[in-house]
């Protein structure tokens, strides 16, 4: 039987996120687990990639020898940004290495948070009810300054910035993506987040007919709903949803991602579709989770044409 995801067959890349076996920000869950690990049982499973996590390594020649054995790429790797606070310039600075490392291993993408603008010194830790929304005011020259750093991040390292829409940060709700993108120009890219969506109240479908021409990356993360309605009914924080379970893989949760295998099919697509869930690795065992993950991918996308025009 042809594998439906054969990357010889398709545009696009499917990789893994390595949240599923260690925390970035919960450093107790999978703090145990080594990298080596996580490698392994990524390409076990199937995957093309993975993104930068915590315990990797972030020199060029290290990091290369970590994923060579594994026949694994870097899909492209996360980057705490402060635009909604300071200037271009100090973001350019602060983002120097984290660029030119992935530049180096042929990454295409540079995923941006937004950490500027939250509520405190631990957001992740606040209800979620209290959030503070950037101010309608600032909106503009939030954009302004997210399009001039996209336009430095793609001359200085050929890296297109994709702008990851999150729970806890200033662009959040559908509304509120929207705003930042109708005011940023074409090189502020977007990364398209399946669960951050769900769990924002939003069909991340509506950022497919929006803004399908700016996705530059792509998160698929399900949602349990009924973990979310507790942890919107009693106030969790960020941290206490991870805990409690509110994100899982592709298949386990609420998310329909038929809308998101239609929009791939009909735009050619070619970047990556990284397989996301930040779980407790005790409760849910990365390797049994991420290759049930991927078989669930494979049969959503089972259908889509190779750009031969032959069923993939």
């Amino acid at each position: 039987m042809n594998n439906p995801l054969d990357p010889a067959r398709l545009p696009f890349r499917v990789g893994v996120s390595p949240l599923a076996w260690t925390n970035d920000v919960l450093l107790d869950l999978g703090g145990d687990l080594p990298l080596e690990q996580c490698l392994r049982e990524a390409r076990t499973a199937g995957y093309a990639g993975t993104e930068l996590g915590r315990l990797f390594p972030r020199n060029a020649q290290a990091l290369s020898a970590c994923l060579r054995p594994f026949d694994l790429q870097l899909a492209s790797g996360w980057h705490s940004g402060f635009l909604a606070d300071d200037t271009v310039d100090a973001e350019l600075e602060r983002v120097e290495a984290h660029a030119t490392l992935l530049r180096t291993m042929g990454a295409k993408v540079m995923v941006y948070g937004e950490c500027g603008g939250m509520y405190g010194d631990r957001p992740l830790d606040t209800g979620m009810s209290r959030r503070p929304p950037l101010p309608k005011a600032a909106v503009r020259a939030y954009a302004d300054r997210l399009t001039a750093f996209g336009e430095a991040l793609q001359t200085r390292w050929g890296l297109s910035l994709a702008y990851h829409h999150h729970l806890m940060m200033v662009a959040e709700t559908f509304d509120e993506i929207s705003e930042v993108f109708d005011h940023a120009g074409a090189a502020c890219g977007l990364l398209l987040d399946t669960g951050h969506a769900a769990a924002a109240g939003f069909d991340y479908a509506q950022l497919l007919a929006r803004f399908g021409q700016r996705i530059t990356h792509i998160h698929l993360k399900d949602v349990r709903a009924d973990v979310m309605r507790q942890v919107r009914s009693d106030d969790f924080s960020f941290n206490e949803g991870v805990r409690a379970g509110m994100f899982t893989v592709p298949g386990d949760g609420c998310v329909d991602f038929a809308p998101l295998a239609t929009f791939v099919q009909e735009t050619g697509y070619s970047g990556w579709l990284i397989v996301e869930a930040e779980q407790d690795p005790v409760k849910a065992p990365p390797l049994a989770t991420v290759t049930r993950a991927r078989a669930f991918v494979a049969d959503t996308f089972e259908r889509l044409e190779s750009p031969s025009g032959r069923r993939a």
